[in-house]
This record gives C-alpha cells, sequence and structure tokens, in this order.
C-alpha cells in the first residue's frame, strides 16, 4: 500500500508567523507543509523561501509545494513563483485555472487559459517542477468534467491537480469526482466544511473521509500528500487533534 504523507497548507494559519506553523506542525505528527504565498513565502522572497525551507527541514518535516495564487490569464509571470518554489526546494506549485467558473466560460475564455496553462507548465517543467490546478469553484476546473477536460487539452505531464470536497456536495458526489480525477491527483486538501462553508472537525464527516482514504490508499496511483486546510475557528489549539484524526484515516 502507498503511504500519503499527512500535511498542513500554512494558510489554515494566516495570522502566525511561519516559525509558528512550523512548530505547530512539527507537535502535531505532520510530516509535510504546503507554504502559500500570500503571507508566509512571498512571491519573489527568495532569502525568505530559502529560511522557511531551513527552518521546515530542522523540525524534521518537508516542504511539500507552494500554495501559489497564479491564475492562468491574468497576466502574471510564473518565473518568480518558480523562483521562490525553487528556494523552497519543493517540487510542486499550486496555480488557479482562470477568475471564472467553467458555466460562464466562453471558448475564446477557455483557449485563453489552456494557452497560458500551455507555456506555464513548460516555463516549470523546464526547471523540473510541476504545476498542480486547485479544484475550486469560480475557474475552470470546478468540476471533475471541466478539470479533466484542462488536463487533456493543456495535455503536459507537468501539470496535475488537487482535489478537495465541493462545498455542500454529497458524500457520494464528492468520491464520484474524486474517481474521476484520482489518476491526476497528487494532493489533497482535507477539511470537513458543513452544510456550506461552517467549519466543522475532521471527524464530524467520519462518513466522507473514512471512504476516501480507503479509496485513495488502495489506488494504483494515491494523492502524495493529503493536507490540513483551515480548522475550526482558525484556532491552532485544535490542529493537534485534527492531525491525529487525519493521521487515523491514513492507517486504515
Amino acid at each position: 500500500m502507498t503511504k500519503i504523507r499527512p500535511g498542513l497548507c500554512s494558510v489554515t494559519f494566516r495570522a502566525l508567523e511561519a516559525e509558528e506553523v512550523v512548530g505547530l506542525a512539527a507537535e502535531a505528527g505532520l510530516e509535510v507543509i504546503e507554504w502559500g504565498a500570500d503571507v508566509h513565502v512571498p512571491v519573489g522572497d527568495i532569502e525568505r523561501a530559502a529560511q522557511v525551507a531551513t527552518q521546515t527541514e530542522d523540525a524534521g518535516l518537508t516542504s511539500c509545494s507552494y500554495g501559489s495564487y497564479f491564475r492562468a490569464g491574468a497576466d502574471e509571470e510564473l518565473t518568480p513563483i518558480l523562483d521562490s518554489a525553487e528556494a523552497l526546494g519543493v517540487d510542486r506549485v499550486r496555480v488557479w485555472a482562470g477568475h471564472r467558473g467553467s458555466s460562464e466560460a466562453s471558448e475564446e475564455h477557455w483557449a485563453d487559459i489552456v494557452s497560458r496553462l500551455r507555456d506555464a507548465a513548460a516555463e516549470a517543467e523546464a526547471r523540473s517542477i510541476g504545476l498542480a490546478l486547485e479544484f475550486h469553484s469560480g475557474t475552470l476546473a470546478d468540476t471533475a468534467p471541466t478539470t479533466l477536460r484542462l488536463l487533456a487539452d493543456v495535455d503536459s505531464p507537468a501539470l496535475s491537480t488537487y482535489w478537495q470536497p465541493t462545498v455542500a456536495a454529497t458524500v457520494d458526489t464528492v468520491l464520484g469526482e474524486y474517481r474521476d480525477l484520482a489518476a491526476h491527483t497528487t494532493a489533497a486538501h482535507v477539511f470537513s466544511w458543513w452544510p456550506t462553508q461552517e467549519r466543522l472537525p475532521l471527524r464530524a464527516r467520519d462518513a466522507l473521509w473514512t471512504r476516501f482514504f480507503a479509496e485513495a490508499l488502495a489506488s494504483s496511483r494515491p494523492p502524495r500528500d493529503a493536507l490540513l486546510e483551515f480548522v475550526p475557528g482558525d484556532d491552532p489549539a485544535l490542529l493537534r487533534g485534527e492531525a491525529a484524526a487525519l493521521r487515523s484515516y491514513l492507517s486504515i
């Protein structure tokens, strides 16, 4: 059975310093951290990225990815993002498929996003870095079929996708979305929001996470990382319990 690494998205604790995030993750028994570009590792600040990489490694953890806010089609340069990712020592950068939901997108918009993602993937691949789509509303990667279409149209081994449970969808629905995307999913964002965006403990959706991890761990290509994203009330004191729940799911 292939191992999935339990980890944390640093954006879970935007109000804390990176050093505090490292300490919390280590104390909670997590293994990896996805560092966010918005606060903890600002784009282009190579010195800060290298510093955070060292602090993470010194704590016995691994920097697994860079959570960027690069949006294809927004005329944003990818190069400084890749510079920061390289300084962090990660081989995956999260990116966003535009700023418009698939149901509102024209064919021209689709073509623009595909073209930009294709160029971005080529630039990243030249530096041995992969890109992964944020599976999220308000982008072209907002459903499993549209995400699969994007991956097929871009047609690059350097582009994969994340998966996370679609807000307000049933357990069967979100698991069906994962099955459709499983072969292309390199990381999962793990949280329990229900019935809409109310942040609940992971165990509040035990039926979802027990089934998800049972399937993911048994698959031929499971996600490399399962990353806790947000906790109820943004309370650092809850991380230990949430991490324990995540680790228990991974021991199924």
